[in-house]
């Protein structure tokens, strides 16, 4: 029997209903088909939190180092798209400046200072679409800033991550990706091979390319960029609408400032920014009702984990006080965690309560309904709000 035939749930997923609203077909593929093929993926797609984490945690038997990884087609080698030894060496230069601590000591003031910044153009308006207006030009900065990267304005890497994250998208949906992407990546590596000639800087591309050639540090800067600003850029937006959609749980948060934290863990477990990550099967093996053959690809769903009723009762219910929202897999697990975790989240923090508190009345604009779409990367494609004039100042 073909797999079409066993997986009929599968057989009948379209992309473009992943694309625009996935949770109820996630629903019924996890409990029905939790690793279900999917012809229009041509591949399997995991929907269930155990089987996810399996997949996640076992980097020999299912593996991003494959010709066919998308990103790895687009900015060449890197962390991302590399295992085993070859993805530690690649990793590990890029890695102290995102550990906690190091994340607090060194960018929370950088963070702080460009909020109160953005926040202070966009004040008197009383209205803005706070994606690009905020959100995005945010994320660029503090990534700029972590890698040092020199001479790049916020809109140039705005148009490159743009760029970039097209193509890798039209990759994953099995579409030819265009020039754009090549094009934009090629003006990224100039630029990091410009900051790294240049050694009489302090920054974190020079430092790494002690350790890994310039081609490499590119890629991997190329993967850090648009990670982070995507990650960065899709918590924000997608956390201020779960919270402004819900004057409930907005009013639990403004009560509570400490509940904050748990807003952002419950808003990237309802809607991960990144809402899969793709595996390749090193080995013939079995996955749940599923007998994986080698080379196949392997799609874990972190938007279908992130509502497994067996681990997040309720789990469509926006919840700012869930106890376990950290058990989310939205920054993936294993050996590819996210390696700026720890930024996104402050970054994210800092932003809500600056925005909260300078905005008063903070709402969405009903003019311009929205929500999140994306197959690869979830978010709303603008976030139109509106506030009251005469911010509370810094």
């Amino acid at each position: 029997m073909s797999p079409v035939d066993t997986f009929p749930l599968g057989a009948s997923t379209t992309l473009a209903e992943l694309a625009h609203d996935p949770h109820p077909r996630l629903a019924r593929l996890r409990a029905d088909e939790p690793v279900s093929w999917l012809p229009e993926l041509g591949g399997w797609l995991v929907t269930r939190r155990d089987l996810a984490l399996s997949v996640m945690r076992d980097s020999e038997t299912y593996t991003v180092d494959d010709p066919r990884f998308s990103t790895a087609q687009v900015v060449g080698p890197s962390m991302l798209s590399l295992d085993g030894a070859e993805h530690a060496r690649h990793r590990e230069p890029f890695a102290a400046p995102f550990r906690p601590r190091a994340v607090r000591e060194g960018f929370a003031s950088f963070i702080e200072r460009e909020t109160e910044r953005l926040i202070g153009a966009l004040e008197p308006e009383g209205a803005c679409e706070l994606r690009r207006a905020f959100a995005g030009p945010l994320a660029v900065a503090v990534v700029t800033e972590a890698l040092g990267l020199a001479g790049a304005t916020t809109e140039t890497v705005l148009t490159w991550y743009d760029a970039i994250v097209r193509a890798v998208s039209d990759i994953t949906a099995g579409l030819a990706a265009g020039p754009a992407g090549d094009a934009a990546y090629a003006e990224l590596r100039a630029a990091v091979e410009a900051t790294v000639a240049d050694k009489d800087a302090t920054s974190l591309l020079l430092t790494a390319a002690g350790r890994l050639t310039v081609p490499e540090v590119a890629s991997n800067a190329a993967v850090l960029m648009f990670g982070g600003i995507e990650t960065t850029e899709a918590m924000i937006t997608n956390a201020l609408l779960h919270l402004l959609q819900d004057p409930e749980q907005l009013a639990l948060v403004r009560a509570d400032v400490e509940l904050l934290d748990g807003a952002i863990e419950e808003s990237l477990r309802l809607e991960p920014g990144a809402a899969v990550v793709d595996r390749y099967a090193t080995r013939d093996t079995d996955l749940g009702p599923a007998t994986i053959r080698r080379g196949d690809l392997v799609t874990v769903s972190l938007a279908g984990a992130n509502r497994d009723p067996d681990v997040f009762p309720d789990p469509d219910r926006f919840d700012v006080r869930r106890a376990n929202a950290r058990l989310q897999l939205g920054f993936a697990h294993g050996p590819h965690h996210c390696i700026a975790a720890h930024l996104a989240r402050l970054e994210t923090r800092i932003a809500l309560q600056r925005l909260l508190e300078r905005l008063p009345a903070l709402r969405l604009d009903p003019a311009h309904p929205t929500a999140p779409y994306g197959l690869v990367f979830r978010k709303p494609p603008t976030l139109h709000v509106l506030w009251d004039g005469g911010g509370l100042g810094a």
